[in-house]
């Protein structure tokens, strides 16, 4: 029998989450209570630890100790987590953690597979589609039963641009294979010159039909030359082989660049891009095949199911018909479901695990968000709120690490870390409601209702790059000049068209550099030292001042521990237990052999430089190439990033910014930069739109693709697309000053920023 309601249970009394001597990264010793069932914002500076506090401690440990509730054997197949460096947790529950990491890349991943809509699409016209045509199986793409013959559903043929491969005006011996690896004299350009198929003193132009077929589609044949057998075979059937089967991810940078010039994709002609065989296209549902549904966009697919009424799939249309809606109230109803996960934003992609759990059973959860609000306009965000309220009200605790005032707002409790980055931050500042961080007087208190003026006078431009007749993705035959000499701001709700514009029209255009989110290729061996080119100059430093080889102080060289390879760490493959990383014992992660340990540079060893972080090290490298590199580093507002730190632990907004001091180093004149506030504090855009002014002062052209109001008002020139997302924007539908736009548009963007400069 249950109790009565008002007898107290033990178990009423967990309220709180309690979080005891956490010092993971550069948490202090922080100690608090987070009330569950609520909603609490985590606030401060880049760097002043709140990613630390929120994921490094808190889901971290949550999702360790699940983790250890499963068998030896299936934790095996699981990625190792040692325990965070805190004293205590209490009261935690299940946390599912909603991140920015892109979805993966996997070409037969799309929106539908990855949310779950196209299996029930499936199941849908298994049961209704006319012909009958079989299981749900055979409207997959993913299994042989559905999936195109031709193409092995994946929509796209893969064809070998020949040109890419050869000069046709030269011999074999002239060196007429343009393919790495294959140049003259080397394993297998010996191969093809002694086949005896064709002479290799002919020019490829002049080979007969039946020595161009030899030359570059041949099978693979045995050939004798001299006492030697070898195998011989055409260059594309070689080509095909020995690159085209290899994961790409993996491949050196020069055979990279390679593939991509010379591998051209085509859609597929025999499904037509559609990956189903000709059976499943066949079936459909009031003159709609499943092919038709996935490339609809989101909102127009939800209308076309509710015209579907069959009591066979009663259940299952309900549940896809929500799961749409919650994509279109969660503002990707632009989005179809044939689309690739692989070419969703971080901002995308996170709204697309959030809709797998909006319809979730589940409460008592502990939800964590980093930054939901990335790639939304202040329209979106609003919509965004509602999520998360929705999801405290359904009874679990939500988490969210952001910087925007308007999330900001609907938090019942907020925790302010800081009061600076890096060495300077992981303190509490203030905990407690909304009010009380406004009167607290902390870095976020008193931005909290900063707002940026529009300018006095808005800069001339000096000429334009004109873009015409733009049509990828849903632009809608588009024209516009992009003023030159001055900073442009691209706005618009979420799918508007912003990226395809400018991404697609401008930015591959001589002079124009990009810094975008995108990750930095590297290892964990790399960090922004190695990225930026500091190391160059910090190891000569050393070399100079010790009398000894400059590669000595490099972790990738001559002074690397011989136990660790210079990682610092032992990883540690423990067969069907999961496998862990431990600090190398003879370095103590430090890196580097004793003896270049032993050299100094004023009283500072290697390890201790690689510490340091860029404003630190500033105020150590005074003058020189080293010290250029870092104030450029500064300016951009990594200055708490470590030297060493490794690249893979960079968010998207560090990383663009790391990528934003290396550019500014180039001489260029057209800088597009997509989202720069992402992951910024309130204090520190000032310091970004002070940046961005000064690139535009040097003679430079700024084009931002950008959703916060305090970058739109600072513009000279403003670009709005819309006026909705997907089939609905691609329109340019206003140009013109800041000023403008308030005084006279009727656009979303125009709405809000009214509202902010109010």
């Amino acid at each position: 029998m249950l109790p009565p309601l008002n007898e107290s249970l033990a178990a009423d009394s967990h309220s709180l989450i309690q979080v005891r001597g956490a010092r993971e990264n550069n948490l202090a010793d922080v100690s608090l209570d987070i009330p569950k069932r609520r909603i609490t914002v985590f606030t401060g500076v880049s760097g002043s630890g709140k990613s630390s506090l929120v994921f490094g401690t808190i889901a971290a440990e949550s999702q360790r100790m699940i983790n250890e509730t499963y068998t030896a054997f299936i934790q095996s197949f699981m990625p190792s987590q040692s325990r965070p460096d805190v004293d205590a947790l209490h009261n935690l529950s299940a946390a599912i953690v909603v991140d920015q990491e892109r979805m993966g890349a996997n070409s037969r991943s799309t929106v539908g597979t990855a949310t779950d809509a196209y299996t029930m699409l499936r199941v849908i016209f298994s049961r209704l589609g006319q012909p009958h045509i079989g299981p749900s199986t055979a409207f997959s793409f993913n299994l042989p039963d559905g999936m195109c013959p031709k193409c092995e559903g994946l929509g796209q043929v893969s064809t070998i641009d020949v040109d890419q491969l050869v000069d046709r005006e030269k011999s074999i011996n002239e060196g007429a294979i343009t393919v790495p690896q294959f140049h003259v004299d080397s394993w297998y350009w010996q191969i093809m010159a002694h086949s005896g198929f064709y002479d290799p003193d002919k020019k490829l132009k002049d080979f007969t039909d039946q020595e161009w077929d030899d030359f570059l589609n041949k099978p693979v044949t045995k050939v004798k030359v001299g006492s030697n057998n070898f195998s011989y075979e055409g260059l594309v059937v070689k080509v095909n082989r020995i690159y085209l089967t290899k994961d790409r991810e993996s491949m050196q940078g020069a055979i990279k660049a390679f593939i991509d010039r010379a591998v051209v994709f085509a859609r597929c002609p025999e499904c037509e891009g559609t990956r189903l065989t000709r059976a499943a296209l066949s079936s459909k549902i009031n003159g709609v095949n499943i092919a038709d549904c996935s490339s609809m966009q989101v909102n127009d697919l939800a209308a076309f199911l509710r015209t579907v009424d069959d009591p066979s799939v009663g259940p299952i249309l309900t549940g896809l018909r929500g799961l749409l809606d919650s994509l279109v109230g969660i503002g990707l109803g632009y989005l179809s479901l044939d689309r690739s996960s692989g070419t969703l934003s971080g901002g995308e992609a996170q709204r697309v695990k959030m809709v797998r759990h909006l319809g979730s059973s589940l409460s008592d959860v502990t939800y964590v968000f980093d930054e939901p609000t990335v790639g939304l306009h202040p329209h979106d965000i609003r919509r965004m709120n509602e999520v998360l309220l929705m999801l405290r009200d359904k009874g679990n605790t939500v988490l969210v690490v952001e910087h925007k005032p308007e999330v900001i707002a609907i938090a019942d409790h907020v925790v302010d870390l800081g009061p600076g980055a890096g060495e300077n931050g992981g303190t509490i500042c203030y905990t407690g409601d909304v009010p009380g961080l406004r009167a607290s007087g902390t870095l976020t208190g008193r931005h909290l209702d900063h707002r940026a003026k529009l300018r006095d006078r808005v800069r001339t431009p000096r000429g334009h790059i004109p873009i015409s007749g733009a049509t990828l993705h849903n632009l809608k035959n588009v024209s516009v000049d992009i003023p030159l000499g001055v900073l442009t701001v691209v706005t618009g709700v979420a799918g508007s068209g912003k990226s395809s514009l400018i991404h697609g029209y401008l930015s591959g255009r001589e002079g124009v550099v990009v810094a975008d989110q995108t990750a930095i290729r590297g290892s964990r061996r790399s960090n922004p030292a190695t990225y930026s080119g500091l190391l160059g100059p910090i190891r000569t430093a050393f070399a100079k001042e010790n009398g000894v080889k400059a590669s000595l102080f490099s972790a990738n060289s001559e002074g690397a521990c011989p136990g660790c390879n210079g990682i610092g760490l032992i990883y540690t493959d423990l067969a069907m237990m999961a496998g862990v990383s431990s600090v190398c014992e003879q370095c103590e992660g430090k890196r580097f052999t004793a003896e270049v340990l032993g050299y100094r540079l004023r009283g500072k060893n290697i390890h201790e430089v690689l510490g340091m972080s860029m404003t630190e090290a500033r105020d150590f490298f005074t003058t020189g190439q080293a010290r250029t590199i870092l104030d450029r580093m500064v300016d951009v507002g990594v200055g708490y990033l470590r030297l060493g730190q490794p690249l893979n632990t960079l968010s998207g907004g560090e990383r663009q910014r790391l990528k934003l001091a290396i550019h500014m180093a180039e001489k260029s004149s057209v800088y597009v930069l997509d989202e720069p506030t992402t992951g910024l504090h309130l204090a520190d855009v000032d310091q970004l739109l002070g940046l961005l002014d000064r690139l535009v002062d040097d003679g430079n052209t700024v084009v931002v693709i950008e959703h916060h109001q305090a970058v739109m008002a600072h513009a000279d020139w403003i670009i709005d697309l819309g006026p909705g997302g997907g089939h609905e924007g691609g329109e340019i539908i206003f140009t013109g000053p800041p000023s403008a736009l308030i005084a006279d548009a009727d656009t979303l963007t125009a709405q809000h920023l009214r509202e902010y400069v109010a």
